[in-house]
Order: C-alpha cells, then structure tokens, then sequence
C-alpha cells in the first residue's frame, strides 16, 4: 500500500474541513456504512466476535475485523482475548463508545420519523433499541 502524501492537496483540504467542521470529525470516527452498525449491536454490552457476525451476516469478516481495528485505534472499542480453549475474542465500547448512545439514538428516531414520511416502516422501534447494561 502507497504511503500517504501528507502535503497532497488533498489531505490539506481534509485537515482544514476536520478544523472546521466537527461533524468531519466524528464521520472520520464513525462514518461509512459498517461503523454505526457495529456500534449498534454493541450497545447493548460486550460481544464475542462471532456474535458479531451472526447480527450482522452480510458483513464480511475482512470488514468486520477492518472496522473493529479501526475503531479500536480510535478509542471506541475494547478489544479482550481470553487465553482459554478454544480462545476467543471480545469487544465492548469504552467510555467514548458509549457517549455515542445519543448520536446513535438520535440517528435512528430520525430513520424511523422518515421512513414513515416515506413509507418506509421498521419492525424495529425505539423501545427496542438496545438498552444501557449496567
């Protein structure tokens, strides 16, 4: 993989729009189309990998594993291996993943708010978005 060229034009641009813009800030973080998901089914307390694949079948594993790199890298998730047989691997959000709540609350009473505009209903409804465990 090419190195990045950090005087590019382009990476100039991203630097100014992440300045001013806080809503690029927090799409660096969790923007694309896999993020909110996983942290969605991650709100609702720690979960195995496989766990993680069986809630969300249609990711691949190389972009589930991508994304949890990712976001482990920007503090949002937890990584835990337990030296056990068979060993595995659990994720669960940190404090900065879990101020995410609201966003991803509020994220989801507006898809539902359009989908009804639009006709678009959701077997899912608020009440049963994944709840803070202790």
């Amino acid at each position: 993989m090419a190195a990045i060229k950090e005087n590019s034009t382009i990476q100039l641009n991203k630097k100014t729009a992440l300045l001013e813009c806080p809503v690029t800030y927090i799409m660096n973080k969790i923007g694309g189309y896999w993020k909110p998901i996983i942290l969605f089914h991650l709100l609702s307390g720690t979960k195995r990998y496989n766990e993680l694949k069986k809630a969300i079948p249609t990711i691949t594993e190389k972009m589930l594993i991508q994304h949890l790199k990712q976001m482990e890298a920007d503090g949002l998730v937890n990584r835990k291996a337990r030296p056990v047989v068979p060993p595995y691997v659990e994720y669960s959000l940190t404090r900065p993943g879990k101020e995410l709540r609201p966003i991803l609350e509020s994220m989801a009473q507006w898809a539902i708010k359009d989908g009804k505009r639009t006709g678009l209903l959701y077997s899912r409804k608020m009440e049963n978005f994944p709840k803070e465990k202790g």
